[in-house]
């Protein structure tokens, strides 16, 4: 377990909420994979499992009211009705105004995407008039599902309905601004072939970020995108020293 972990990751914590979370990546090894998304963001963000205010202001979220309140990984958001599959988000922050959550990818948009499953269930009156970008998303890949090559716009737009549910849902997080934060890693190198990421799939999908920003902006679910070494670049200016090495162990471990 030992390997898993980046010096100051709690380890054990770690490994409980994987363990009681859908999906079973530790015990299907897919967590110790050398492409895992997984062990990326929670080895990035598990570090600050229980000293939160030491998490720096994430890029592009600097309005929010910081230090962060708290941190989780493994985050589970539920849609306003009971039955079906609902969202989890790999690291959820709470600040005193905002609920940011994050989304994080690391080889996923490279790879292959197959079209979205998209229930009628997403199409119920429930997403409040301030979501309108985001539905006409939806709208757009029921109609076109190859609309988006290396975005999964699908898995957005949920985790984007799902925050805007949670802020409404509980009257102690009613108020705070919802945000959906999309980290994304840029590999040069397949891990286990060595070949080349194509740099045309990684422009393609800043692209296709972008189309998706301006599609959603305005709505009440605010979508920010950050790379990972713009995101590793503001630890390692804006955190403390141990904040600072451990940005350095993330981009010396993952490449990202």
């Amino acid at each position: 377990m030992n390997d898993r972990y980046l010096p100051g990751v709690p380890g054990p914590e770690i490994e409980a909420i994987f363990n009681a979370a859908a999906g079973n990546e530790i015990a299907t090894g897919k967590f110790d994979s050398p492409e895992s998304s997984a062990a990326l963001a929670a080895n990035a963000f598990g570090f600050f499992l229980g000293r939160a205010p030491e998490l720096p202001p994430l890029p592009g979220c600097s309005s929010q009211s910081w230090p962060a309140r708290s941190v989780t990984l493994e985050a589970e958001l539920r849609f306003p009705w009971s039955g079906g599959r609902h969202p989890v988000l790999d690291s959820l922050v709470r600040t005193f105004s905002a609920l940011i959550g994050i989304e994080s990818k690391r080889f996923e948009p490279y790879r292959t995407q197959h079209a979205p499953q998209l229930s009628d269930a997403y199409w119920r009156s429930v997403w409040g008039e301030r979501m309108t970008g985001y539905e006409r998303v939806r709208d757009s890949l029921r109609n076109d599902p190859d609309l988006y090559r290396h975005l999964d716009a699908a898995q957005l737009f949920k985790h984007a309905f799902a925050l805007r549910t949670e802020v409404h849902r509980d009257s102690g997080q009613l108020g705070l601004a919802p945000v959906l934060y999309y980290v994304f890693a840029e590999p040069e190198r397949w891990p286990v072939s060595g070949r080349p990421v194509e740099a045309r799939a990684r422009a393609r999908h800043r692209e296709e970020i972008k189309h998706f920003a301006a599609a959603v902006a305005g709505d009440e679910v605010a979508l920010v995108s950050c790379s990972y070494r713009r995101l590793l670049k503001a630890w390692s200016d804006r955190g403390d020293c141990r904040v600072r090495a451990h940005a350095a162990g993330v981009a010396s471990r993952y490449s990202p």
